[in-house]
């Protein structure tokens, strides 16, 4: 600032600079009008096109920092009303899926109060508290905005179940033992030596139950598996239905139920080819 007149100081040239540049183009259009050739009149539009170019480019630029601000502020705001006001806080609580485990046991053990910042709420946390339940095979949650909390949940079915001392356990087809409880109906009972997941014969047992067709499903009123080659099957008529391992099941299928019409107690099909009855 030069103190004595009360105007900035601008650097040394500037304004010999401009005044240079508006004689260039000063200049250039007097070219113009004195040479109007075809090549001079080119070289001015070219120059009018760079100039118009040079403007819309900035104008664009400023258009575009004008639109980045807003949208900045849009999303503060958004951040300041999900984390600092109480309008996205637990309302209610939905459940989907089950039947059997109540809606109560497994609000309990969701354990997400009401009135907690729905943004707060840690879903896969709260999954797993669900999960273990045992009588549920998975569980999932989720946050519905503005104020709800899903958790949708697959219950086990019962495919076998075990006599223990202490009752009647039902086992899924995982072999998951999950409950102590009185056997649905159609559900076949288990006979190995340690029943339950990760046991081979337990798996080899239920595997077989799984490949059997529907018509012969219904005739099994207990599987039971030695060992993971040595499965057989009590039918409700009584009869016993050799199986062996769970190899070749479609065709021992269609071989047992042709034993069926035959004559005997003992129905083998544990070699397909060569089956027998006694």
């Amino acid at each position: 600032m030069n103190a004595r007149s009360g105007r900035s100081e601008r650097p040394p040239g500037t304004d010999a600079n401009r005044r240079d540049r508006r004689r260039a183009r000063s200049r250039n259009s007097e070219d113009v009008a004195a040479d109007p050739s075809p090549e001079a009149l080119d070289r001015e539009r070219r120059r009018a096109a760079r100039e118009e170019e040079r403007r819309r480019v900035k104008r664009s630029r400023r258009r575009g920092l004008l639109i980045a601000s807003a949208v900045v502020a849009v999303i503060v705001a958004g951040v300041i009303a999900v984390y600092f006001t109480p309008l996205l806080t637990v309302r209610s609580i939905e459940v989907d899926g089950n039947s059997s485990v109540s809606t109560e046991e497994i609000v309990g053990d969701l354990a997400i109060p009401l009135g907690e910042r729905l943004v707060h709420v840690d879903t896969g946390a709260a999954a797993q508290r669900v999960a273990g339940i045992p009588a549920l095979a998975s569980a999932r949650v989720q946050r519905m905005y503005p104020s709800t909390v899903r958790v949708t949940v697959v219950e086990r079915v019962a495919v076998v179940f075990v006599d223990q001392p202490d009752g009647t356990h039902l086992l899924d087809s995982d072999g998951v033992d999950f409950a102590v409880a009185p056997p649905p109906p159609g559900t076949v009972r288990l006979v190995t030596d340690t029943p339950g997941a990760g046991d081979p014969a337990t798996e080899s047992a239920l595997a077989v139950l799984d490949s059997l067709p529907e018509s012969l499903r219904g005739m099994v009123g207990e599987v039971r598996a030695s060992s993971i080659s040595d499965v057989s099957m009590l039918l409700l008529d009584g009869r016993t239905l050799v199986w062996g391992n769970r190899d070749n099941a479609e065709r021992k299928s269609a071989v047992a139920l042709a034993l069926m019409s035959q004559p005997g107690q003992i129905l083998d099909v544990s070699s397909p080819d060569l089956p027998t009855t006694k």
